[in-house]
């Protein structure tokens, strides 16, 4: 079989495409999916031949992709799906069933998953749920030459059979994904992919685990997290476990990356720090072939040795999510920290030189106000970290946000809809509206990016003009779209 891994192009031309990776922003610097791109491996593990369709890198149009519709030959496209990603993968099916209507398609990712009845709409479209790898693999070994397949079988399926729409029962979580195959990072072609927090190319990501077991109100970490935890809490009513992958699985993928020339690595981990014995066993390998490399944590995983142990491998970024300085809305997120416990791990990453990247959430319950929203941008400054990066939440379906904000009236419309958590906000809180938290922010992130002593850090960390320019363009996304 044929199969085709297609990203869509936007369907506005005003819009950059969604980020369907993290899955919450649009496009600010482009990272490969490594979600995506696992699946394409385990597609090419079970015999089927694979290739890779983007149509964001570089920017092409709807037309574009209907006229290459109109030669391919794919029998299964396969979209891996987002929220911001719905306006431009909607119409990109429909695209597909007119055209090619002797393929299917396979939707994967948590906008499918949970807005299944805006996708399911022809027998020849399937939705993978959740955790995608096997339920695909499976489905190929059933289609694949049978005139009359029964899908009835594979956990973790949706579809339409006859008049009807079917969800198959859930498949469980793998606990650990050392059987799955590296990504298929080949399949990306010539783009160069940089991540100006690690100005070293050539870079890629790398994922040693998946999920989180916190319990943080408002979070969607990741967009496989967040597809797993759809379809596992519809089952279980709780997060689905964690999934680990050995010391010596990661070791491997790093040996293979430093053979391939890749120079940086950005870990996408929803938390990629979850003990010093296992920490430092991937430091180890991270030290023996000179990665730059980052990642990210909670504040509360922060120990001297884990500190060391990142200062003498490279790591070159931590990005520590903290949302708040104020304790009672620590609490009322149930973050499970306090503002002690940030400035200590800031203090023990700083002492080993450890760059520092606080993630501010604006907006995370009704506690929040515009004298608490100027407090922790005003604290967060003092620490002269050396990267600040401010959003607004959104109440996503599936979090305990989204069920306090429908019950409490607190969403624009009465209903979720998609939004870049860079820009935009849909709740309005008795003391604090959508409007005053979208100004909050574009004041504080002006504030900020353009004070003296972050232009003055930051241009002393730059080798090259293309770095400059680079930084800039970011820059500008971030602030202006």
């Amino acid at each position: 079989m044929k199969v085709c891994f297609l990203v869509p192009p936007v369907s506005d031309a005003s819009h950059r495409p969604a980020e369907r990776s993290a899955g919450c922003t649009r496009v600010v610097y482009p990272m490969p999916n490594l979600y995506e791109l696992t699946a394409a491996a385990v597609v090419r593990q079970e015999g089927h031949e694979v290739k890779m369709k983007n149509f964001t890198l570089p920017a092409r149009t709807p037309q574009d992709m209907r006229g290459w519709l109109g030669d391919d030959d794919s029998d299964l496209y396969c979209i891996w799906g987002v929220n911001l990603s719905m306006e431009d993968d909607i119409p990109a099916v429909a695209d597909i069933l007119r055209l090619r209507p002797s393929a299917r398609i396979m939707l994967l990712g948590p906008a499918p998953t949970f807005f299944h009845k805006r996708f399911l709409t022809d027998p020849r479209i399937f939705i993978a749920r959740g955790e995608p790898e096997w339920t695909l693999a499976e489905w190929l070994r059933e289609a694949d030459g049978n005139p009359s397949p029964d899908f009835s079988g594979i956990k973790g399926l949706s579809y339409i059979s006859g008049n009807r729409t079917v969800h198959n029962p859930s498949r469980e979580p793998s606990r650990e994904f050392d059987s799955l195959p590296f990504p298929a990072r080949d399949l990306l072609g010539d783009y160069k992919y940089h991540n100006p927090k690690l100005k070293l190319s050539p870079y890629t990501t790398a994922l040693t685990s998946r999920n989180c077991p916190y319990r943080c109100i408002y979070c969607v970490p990741s967009s496989l997290t967040f597809a797993r935890e759809l379809d596992y809490r519809e089952n279980h009513g709780h997060k689905p476990p964690i999934s680990y992958r050995s010391a010596e699985s990661v070791a491997r993928e790093l040996k293979m990356l430093h053979e391939q020339g890749y120079r940086a690595i950005g870990f996408v981990d929803d938390n990629f720090i979850w003990n010093e014995e296992r920490t430092l066993a991937l430091c180890k390998p991270l030290r023996e072939y000179g990665f730059k490399w980052g990642c990210q944590a909670r504040v509360d995983a922060i120990t001297e040795p884990i500190a060391k142990a990142l200062g003498e491998s490279g790591c070159m970024y931590v990005d520590l999510g903290i949302e708040s300085f104020n304790d009672e809305i620590l609490k009322y997120i149930k973050k499970g920290i306090t503002e002690a416990d940030i400035y200590r791990s800031i203090e023990l990453l700083q002492k080993y030189g450890v760059p520092v990247k606080l993630n501010v959430l604006i907006g995370t319950c009704p506690l929040e106000t515009r004298a608490t929203i100027r407090e922790t941008v005003r604290k967060a400054k003092r620490l002269k970290v050396d990267q600040l990066m401010i959003n607004i939440v959104s109440p996503f379906p599936g979090t305990e946000l989204y069920e306090l904000a429908k019950a409490n009236g607190w969403i624009e419309g009465g209903e979720y809809r998609p939004t870049d958590v860079q820009r935009e906000s849909i709740l309005n809180y008795p003391n604090l509206s959508a409007r005053d938290m979208e100004k909050a922010l574009f004041r504080a992130n002006l504030a900020y990016f353009f004070s003296p002593a972050f232009v003055r850090k930051q241009i002393v960390r730059f080798k090259s003009f293309g770095e400059f320019k680079a930084a800039l363009k970011a820059l500008k996304i971030k602030l202006f779209g």
